[in-house]
């Protein structure tokens, strides 16, 4: 029966000091409005600190993410936004989302000790204990004054709450008791008598009566100077079960008829304020029906004074229609004409790349029946060794078809919307482990040292089939241009919140500046590679451009000639919003 008991005044101390943070001192607002001067220009920034003031939480989430959806990013500007959104849903009890909002800030804001303090009390809501004190532990030694709306009293409050569920009643006890004489001092008369309730819990809890009993009946007289019918019903009912637990019945009696009193006040109170509410509601309603009536009246007047005009705005409609139709005359010849160069230069690139590929596909195909015919040959001679070469030769040549085969129809899928896109959470590093094991007997023959490190923890929201193709062609032309005994290293690198970095980098023949800019570039045409023994038409790397742009990604190029290549990618990561 007396855990239940404890269990009732530990919820009723905790809600109610915590719904004391609620309010902001008068320094934090003056620095909060100075600091939003310069961005006078902003209009939705303006209206969203305007609401956040006025504590108009649901108007500041919509006008703070109008802001950071805007084009102008500053990060200071931002840093507000996400602080002010943060606050929001923290007073909305979306602690999650306050979280979440939270965590966007710079260390650099000039209320990032403010944030840390939210998110301590946060974390104490919802019941991370140590993870509250971890916080809280930073501002013990913090001044009174300061302008970060953090407040000694209630700091060494939410340490000693934190202490006191975690049964550490020694520290619990510290920290209770610190608060308490501050707030004597400030004499807050609400967090006095929480403060009150939790000092005779923390002892209640320990059996020691003769210790709990005069803060209950501190926080029980306190609470008769306050017009909070809440306190007073729950102090009382305090009491009655002090009392009950003492077998004094007379009191308990007394105490609980008390709590009954005011607990009947609280409920006239809130009907009081229910019917409030609805002669409101009906107030409002007949103002909207006397604005609608007024809208009324003056879609009349002006429904007369354009009369007026009506004769004028015909003719001009009629000479309007004229010149209508002679601009889309003109507009429509422009599209043609548009139309039709674009589909000369769609052709001419179609051309060429049908043009390349058969000439790609003859010369292999020459290479595998001039093979063969070497083949038969020396099958008959039985020279072994001979054969092993050329058999080597045909694999490499049909991988290299095969590769050119495939790009070719992903290609002609992508030009005809006929692939298959879904961004999904992706293991880099398991995707990475399936390509390569394609390749495995190419890097062996090769004896070519594949090092791939990548973070077991990292995840990309990306499509499993493009992402494939992306690392199938990179990977694909690091081992074509690297020579005998080179290096090719895959790894990752932290690049942002945003994205995480692939880098690709081999030991190959390496690339010139010219090569590089124009494959970088967006309308980067078709063409035969240089390198007489390989199969090229830089088909593969433009599909791994419009694969990289679909997924929301990125592509950079790094080489020198003689050198090797590094090709770094920018992946999308993976968050929990997704």
């Amino acid at each position: 029966m007396r855990s239940k008991i404890l269990f009732f005044l530990i919820f009723f101390t905790s809600v109610n000091f915590l719904f004391s943070q609620q309010n902001y001192n008068n320094l934090f607002e003056k620095k909060v409005k100075n600091s939003y001067s310069q961005f006078t220009r902003e209009k939705n920034f303006n209206k969203a600190q305007l609401f956040f003031l006025e504590k108009n939480w649901d108007s500041t989430l919509v006008y703070s993410m109008k802001q950071l959806s805007s084009d102008k990013k500053k990060s200071e500007l931002d840093n507000y936004c996400y602080f002010f959104r943060g606050v929001s849903f923290k007073e909305k009890r979306i602690l999650n989302e306050a979280k979440n909002e939270f965590s966007k800030i710079s260390k650099e804001f000039e209320f990032y000790k403010t944030v840390k303090n939210f998110l301590g009390q946060i974390a104490l809501e919802q019941n991370e204990f140590k993870k509250a004190i971890d916080y809280f532990k930073e501002f013990e030694n913090f001044p009174e004054t300061n302008s970060f709306n953090i407040k000694k009293g209630e700091v060494n409050h939410n340490l000693g709450i934190c202490y006191l569920h975690l049964n550490n009643y020694e520290k619990a006890e510290l920290y209770l008791l610190k608060s308490t004489k501050i707030q004597e001092k400030e004499k807050d008369t609400f967090l006095l008598i929480g403060a009150y309730g939790d000092v005779a819990n923390l002892y209640y809890n320990q059996y020691k009566d003769n210790l709990a009993i005069p803060f209950f009946e501190k926080a029980y007289l306190l609470s008769k100077k306050v017009k909070r019918y809440d306190l007073k019903k729950t102090t009382a009912l305090n009491l009655a079960i002090v009392e009950e637990n003492r077998k004094n019945l007379e009191k308990s009696i007394f105490y609980r008829k008390e709590a009954e009193k005011w607990n009947d006040s609280l409920t006239d109170q809130n009907k009081i304020w229910a019917l409030a509410e609805v002669e409101k509601k009906f107030a409002v309603r007949q103002k909207q029906k006397e604005i609608e009536v007024l809208q009324v009246k003056n879609e009349i007047r002006e429904t007369q004074r354009n009369g007026l005009f009506i004769i004028a705005l015909l003719l001009l409609c009629i000479f309007g229609i004229g010149v209508y139709f002679y601009l889309q005359k003109i507009k429509k010849n422009k599209i043609i004409l548009a139309q039709k160069e674009n589909l000369d230069e769609l052709n001419a690139t179609k051309d060429k790349l049908f043009s390349i590929v058969s000439h790609d596909l003859r010369s292999s195909v020459n290479t595998l029946k001039s093979s063969n015919s070497k083949l038969m040959l020396n099958l008959k001679s039985n020279n072994y060794e001979e054969l092993d070469g050329l058999l080597h030769k045909n694999a490499v040549v049909a991988n290299s078809t095969y590769n050119l085969l495939d790009n070719l129809l992903n290609w002609a899928n992508q030009q005809t919307d006929q692939i298959f896109f879904q961004k999904e959470s992706l293991h880099l590093f398991s995707v990475i482990k399936q390509v390569e094991y394609n390749y495995k007997p190419l890097v062996l023959e090769k004896n070519i040292e594949l090092k791939i490190e990548i973070d077991k923890n990292t995840f990309v929201f990306m499509d499993l089939d493009s992402l494939k193709i992306i690392l199938r062609n990179l990977l694909d032309n690091s081992l074509k241009f690297t020579n005998e005994n080179g290096v090719i290293s895959i790894f990752t690198q932290d690049y942002s919140s945003e994205y995480i970095q692939l880098i690709i980098e081999d030991t190959g023949i390496g690339m010139s500046d010219a090569v590089i800019k124009e494959l970088l570039q967006e309308n980067t045409q078709l063409s035969k590679k240089s390198n007489k023994e390989t199969i090229g038409t830089g088909l593969g790397m433009q599909l791994c451009k419009s694969m990289l742009l679909k997924n929301e990604g990125k592509l950079n190029i790094e080489s020198q000639e003689e050198i090797g290549t590094k090709i770094i990618l920018f992946l999308p990561k993976y968050t929990t919003n997704e």
